[in-house]
């Protein structure tokens, strides 16, 4: 898609906003918010649903403003994560993306649409209710909270570990723009832009923004040397401000945004053909490439070599409107906030990562669509007690549309022993698809005050309750395959045997409904009028879940909800003139019935089974600390470091690893650290800028920016596999460049992963012993240039 096509689908965007009803919440103008990162600047942030400085707020948060964005070159979630220490993002593809905040949101597997994650996504005051739906590039942002430790007060369902609030700009009735373009090495080419101003006096006001990304792949695909781990994305968004009346302020949105993927290429990453007790594995991997005449691809994972027969794509699309209306009603300020969105998922894997046509299709397409409706009413200016009060309405479905296929290789690598006759018949070119129908809908009421005892002492406390219904149906059937009635009885059933071992028929329906509380206590005391000490608890909620999929016998359809009691101590100080922030914060979290994806795969077919089911006690507990030093606005230093202990507590039917697959279906992981959780990360990063000459009236500035962060050792298998765990790393990031004081013109070089280093990003290891890995992104470079008027 080019640049004119993509400003054609932006203002598009923008006529779709242009026809959603005028239901929404006051926005200030850019002109009256905040940035980040001067020193001495406060940071606006709306955690509790009003704007207050984020020093003031007594709960652990992390602010990425927009400048920090630009300086560091991120424009996707999975690369913010780099910025907040408590933050992880793991992603096999955007649909299998798992998010956690302090170790809790959801573990390391595939996802299950019938399972929601723990961690809120937020953009403009709607709720993602997928976290696939935000793994498009971020565009034209204010700035990105990352909210810590249960929000469901004020932020609902679904936020047990936490939200991500992200804020973007608004239109300004200033006539503005701002564009960048970007050149770099792997075929990167991207180009941002943003224009907005009045249309209408001071009446209305708009901004049209857009993003278009390309990547080449960083993998090369053995079998037909084509490029795979790439990355094509265009994003537009377009928006309305209108102020009819002084007290009313009226936004529509409306955004769309595409990706194409050739994702995912697994490559070979280790092997191992006996048990941990020394007892060969059965119909392992080599023997299975052996008897097929098939030379695997080394296992030198850092080559960036797979291989592939079967076509693979990740690709989808997403579409939005939502109106937002704000109205000052003199002592409070009503809030009215509408959305609909729409997310399409179209995936294709070849599901057995080598150059044999054993499974040639494995995927799981989904049509996603939600409405949102929340309506606050909350207190303005200064009184004894501050209050939020509201009602939510939240509705989801999903379709799924699941496919797998076996190709002439499928019997001789699975069933060899079984005659050739009966084998071929029940795999080669069966092929088996499913439907599933998840669907939501959640009702909720909730209020939160603040006692203002002194200007010092404030108690805050809140509830929500919530509603659910929620309801779904599994069908999976038999769709392709070689006529069993060309068989004999006898072989015609053995064939039919074998392929309901595969890919059972099956069909179910299953609902339930469910009423929960949440809610917090909050006590915090300014001991100095820059230093805040604060002490809370919380109780959080995720609601339940639904298993629609092909289920092992015994596990139920239906999933516990979670519940999640918090503690916390924080303090929040700023000192020498305000040019140093340090915030500190200690957390203690209990959750019964914690929801987990397990991925277990079949001995014989290797096909994997995937569903939820509940651990009966998760402890995630530990400490963080933030630091950032800014005498000037041509200089600051900032650190940040994180410490999470988050262990199974009570976990003895845990799924067996596949080194210890001999000793039986289940082991006991109590004790064992969480799934996708370092118990140690940092974050280091400087900004440092020199005035070195004139041209015109602008001053000419030098400046240079560097982040380095880091992850100690964690597991990225549900099992808790030794052959999972992947090595601590840092990563370095870099950008120097020239610009006019005023940003008028901004030219910068940059490298991401400076040191180059070599490192996973998720392990898999399968029965046969074979484990296949999806490796990080190389040193890339490149240069930027950007404007703004």
């Amino acid at each position: 898609m080019n640049f004119r096509h993509g400003i054609a689908l932006g203002a598009l965007g923008m006529s779709l906003g242009l026809s959603l009803p005028a239901i929404a919440a006051d926005e200030p103008t850019p002109d009256a918010a905040l940035d980040a990162g001067e020193a001495g600047d406060e940071i606006t942030v709306t955690a509790r649903r009003r704007d207050e400085n984020a020093q003031d707020v007594p709960i652990a948060l992390s602010v990425v403003s927009a400048q920090t964005l630009e300086a560091t070159g991120n424009f996707t979630l999975s690369q913010v994560q780099q910025l907040v220490p408590s933050l992880q993002v793991f992603s096999f593809n955007p649909r299998n993306t798992n998010v956690n905040i302090r170790g809790l949101g959801s573990n390391v597997a595939l996802t299950n649409d019938g399972l929601e994650n723990g961690v809120g996504i937020y953009i403009d005051n709607v709720y993602y209710g997928r976290v696939g739906q935000s793994q498009f590039d971020l565009v034209d942002l204010q700035q990105i909270e990352v909210l810590r430790g249960p929000q469901g007060t004020l932020f609902g369902k679904n936020t047990t570990a936490g939200a991500i609030n992200i804020t973007t700009r608004a239109p300004s009735f200033e006539p503005e723009f701002s564009g960048e373009t970007t050149l770099g090495d792997y075929g990167y080419h991207q180009v941002r832009g943003s224009v907005s101003g009045p249309i209408a006096g001071d009446k209305a006001a708009f901004r049209l923004s857009i993003a278009d990304t390309h990547r080449d792949g960083f993998l090369t695909n053995r079998y037909d040397g084509s490029k795979a781990q790439d990355y094509d994305n265009f994003t537009a968004r377009g928006q309305l401000l209108l102020r009819p009346a002084e007290d009313v302020s009226i936004k529509l949105i409306g955004d769309f945004a595409k990706q194409k993927q050739n994702f995912v290429l697994n490559v070979l990453a280790n092997y191992f053909g006996t048990y941990d007790n020394g007892a060969v594995i059965a119909n392992n991997f080599v023997d299975r490439v052996t008897r097929a005449g098939y030379t695997p691809t080394p296992i030198r994972p850092f080559d960036r070599i797979g291989e592939s027969d079967s076509h693979y794509q990740a690709n989808m699309k997403s579409y939005g409107l939502s109106g937002q209306l704000d109205w000052d009603l003199g002592g409070a300020a009503l809030t009215s906030v509408t959305a609909y969105r729409w997310w399409d998922w179209n995936p294709a894997n070849d599901g057995d990562s080598t150059g044999l046509a054993v499974i040639t299709k494995a995927q799981q397409a989904n049509r996603q669509r939600q409405f949102s409706q929340e309506i606050r009413l909350a207190s303005t200016g200064e009184r004894s007690v501050d209050y939020v009060v509201g009602a939510y309405y939240f509705w989801q479905i999903i379709r799924g549309y699941g496919a797998t296929a076996f190709g002439p290789d499928a019997a001789s690598w699975n069933i060899p022993a079984v005659p050739a006759v009966v084998s071929n018949a029940a795999l080669n070119g069966f092929e088996s698809n499913s439907t599933s129908t998840p669907a939501t809908k959640s009702y909720a009421l909730f209020g939160q005050g603040t006692w203002n005892i002194s200007d010092a002492l404030k108690l805050t406390g809140g509830l929500r309750f919530t509603h659910e219904k929620k309801s779904g149906a599994f069908n999976q059937y038999h769709v392709a395959g070689i006529s069993l009635a060309t068989l004999p009885a006898a072989q015609a059933a053995a064939a039919l045997a074998i392929r309901n071992q595969f890919s059972p028929v099956t069909s179910y329906q299953t609902s339930f409904t469910d009423d929960s509380l949440s809610g917090l206590i909050n006590l915090s005391y300014k001991i100095a009028p820059d230093a805040l000490i604060y002490g809370s608890y919380s109780r959080g909620n995720k609601s339940g879940g639904l298993n629609l999929t092909a289920l092992p016998a015994n596990v139920d359809p239906e999933v516990s909800p979670e519940k999640v009691d918090s503690f916390e101590l924080g303090l929040k100080t700023q000192f020498l003139d305000r040019s140093v922030t340090l915030n500190l914060a200690g957390f203690w979290n209990e959750v019964s019935d914690y929801q987990t994806a397990i991925t277990e795969f079949d001995k014989v077919s290797q096909a994997v089974r995937q569903y939820i089911a509940n651990i009966p006690k998760v402890r995630s507990r530990g400490f963080e600390g933030d630091l950032t030093y800014a005498p000037t606005a041509l200089f600051s230093i900032s650190a940040s470091a994180a410490y999470a202990d988050t262990t199974y507590r009570n976990y003895t039917n845990a799924p067996q690893a596949p080194e210890r697959a001999n000793l039986g279906g289940i082991q006991n992981l109590t004790g064992a650290q969480l799934a996708g959780v370092p118990k140690y990360t940092y974050t280091l990063g400087t900004d440092i800028a020199q005035p070195i000459g004139q041209w015109g009236s602008r001053e000419i500035h030098l400046y240079g920016h560097a982040d380095f962060s880091h992850r100690s050792s964690f597991n990225t298998s549900a099992s808790n596999s030794r052959y999972a765990q992947i090595e601590g790393y840092g990563l370095l990031n870099a950008r120097i460049g020239i610009r006019t004081d005023d940003a008028r013109w901004d030219l910068s070089v940059w490298a991401r992963n400076l040191t180059d280093k070599d490192y996973f990003q998720t392990l898999s290891p399968g029965t046969t012993g074979l484990v296949t890995g999806l490796i990080g992104e190389p040193r890339t470079v490149g240069v930027t240039l950007r404007t703004k008027l």
